[in-house]
């Protein structure tokens, strides 16, 4: 902790995962820290009205579990002791297209999401600078009469019509998620703001509650079926959780399907998949309810970075920045991230004041975000009806698609374990996308490749040069930020 004295209140909107990684990493550096939510916090681990989707799995990338456990230490410790699932020692199981891959899981917890975040709140309350306003919804940004400052917001209680009151602030950061209101404050406040990439995958997800007998337990971490979006077929994922009960989510993207809500046909749906091994586990277990289900009609990311004038006293993590589908699971992953360059900003800004520090933070933010932005549109756009609008070359995400079916049917079906440790690091956000999709590394999985696909490839996209035209090729249409 810095001796110099802190920096007054920050306020962060939204009390779900993004804003508590926020709030934890801005009580280092703020005399109080207020969280301020429109939902009352249950005392036990309990789903809540504002996150409608905490009822389908949630789950952290290796990069994610990183930074929490140096933001909350022994955090996994925790899940376990309230009952999560343990994993370690116990079967992870992959089907694709390409084969079949088992795995032993590493200490690990499978949690509901609703289990996650209250043992995130619980740490988090029991910092003495740290406080919670429930029950609030914020209803717009307060300036300073300069008109380059927000200086707090307006909040009233939530389901009532009374006037509004200004909370202070110097420094106010939205976490509100995909709900957030900001662009319409910033709108009102003068500001132009640009129109946000959007990926419209129509994607949609039906989540089903088993209980789950010892010898399932003892036995597996989690079971993914992978979908063949060509053919219109489904992924599927088992995963115990806590109080003996395993989650299992359908999923489908680009509207032309959406996974049933029908108790009576939710297994036959797991069973006509690529592989029916989920389905055949659940015979042995016993259903909890019926199956719900979710929808996302788009993604999208904000350029807030682009503005010509962005205000002081102003910052914004997790959905309310950018939001991803869901299924690969890494928005709380991302909002780790940008809670991790947080940090490093407002250390930096102690050492090295800088006014308007939040632009540059803001920028930080997107150079992180934009690898797995683009990871989630390579992976989307392989289904049909699924429509992407923003900055990433089209072409570099046509050639990436056809480039990881080569790599993933060498690194599974040949069993190279190297390989598919580079690419499960590259989905769990701990390697940039680029240290698979450059030059010596494309060009070594196309030289192993018998079948001639490779040299195919390279005549689609018209480099007959390899090492030349393939290296600018690469350098052109793939993005070259990390996560640091």
């Amino acid at each position: 902790m810095n001796n110099d004295p802190n920096w007054g209140r920050a306020l962060v909107i939204g009390g779900s995962m993004a804003g508590m990684l926020a709030a934890r990493v801005l009580a280092e550096h703020y005399d109080e820290v207020l969280v301020v939510d429109k939902d009352d916090f249950p005392g036990t681990p309990e789903n809540r009205p504002g996150t409608p989707q905490a009822y389908h799995p949630h789950r952290l990338l290796p990069r994610g579990k990183l930074i929490l456990e140096s933001l909350f230490p022994g955090w996994l410790d925790d899940l376990l002791a309230q009952g999560a699932f343990p994993k370690e020692g116990k079967r992870i199981r992959s089907v694709s297209v390409y084969g079949t891959l088992e795995v032993v899981d590493r200490k690990d917890a499978g949690a509901s999401r609703a289990l996650l975040e209250w043992v995130v709140r619980e740490r988090l309350q029991v910092l003495p600078n740290v406080r919670f306003a429930n029950g609030c919804e914020t209803t717009g940004l307060q300036r300073a009469s300069d008109g380059a400052t927000v200086t707090g917001v307006t909040v009233r209680e939530r389901g009532k019509t009374a006037q509004s009151t200004t909370l202070e602030a110097d420094l106010v950061l939205d976490a509100s998620g995909r709900s957030s209101k900001l662009v319409k404050w910033l709108q009102d406040l003068g500001y132009h703001v640009p129109e946000p990439e959007r990926l419209k995958a129509s994607l949609g997800y039906s989540t089903r509650y088993y209980r789950i007998p010892p010898h399932i337990a003892e036995q597996w971490s989690v079971v993914v079926t992978e979908g063949v979006p060509a053919k219109g077929i489904g992924t599927a994922v088992f995963g115990p959780v806590e109080q003996d009960m395993a989650e299992v989510v359908l999923y489908y993207a680009g509207g032309q399907r959406y996974p049933t809500t029908d108790a009576g046909l939710y297994e036959q749906e797991l069973a006509a998949l690529l592989d029916p091994s989920i389905a055949e586990l659940l015979q042995n277990c016993e259903p909890l309810g019926p199956p719900r289900g979710y929808r996302v009609p788009e993604c999208f990311r904000q350029r807030f970075e682009r503005m010509e004038r962005w205000p002081s006293g102003l910052l914004v993590m997790g959905d309310a920045l950018c939001n991803f589908d869901p299924i690969y699971g890494q928005g709380i992953t991302v909002a780790a991230i940008e809670a991790e360059l947080l940090a490093a900003q407002l250390r930096e800004q102690r050492t090295r004041p800088k006014p308007f520090f939040e632009r540059e933070a803001l920028r930080r933010m997107q150079e992180a975000i934009d690898p797995a932005w683009w990871l989630t549109a390579v992976a989307d756009l392989c289904w049909p009806g699924v429509e992407y609008t923003g900055s990433h070359s089209r072409e570099g995400i046509a050639f990436a698609q056809k480039y990881f079916e080569l790599y993933r049917k060498q690194a599974i079906g040949k069993r190279d374990m190297e390989l598919f440790g580079k690419y499960m690091m590259m989905n769990g956000l701990l390697l940039s996308p680029r240290e698979l999709l450059n030059a010596e590394a494309v060009r070594a999985v196309l030289d192993a490749d018998g079948s001639g696909e490779g040299e195919r490839l390279l005549a689609e996209f018209a480099m007959k040069d390899r090492d030349h035209q393939l290296e600018q090729f690469l350098e052109r249409t793939i993005p070259a930020g990390s996560y640091k």
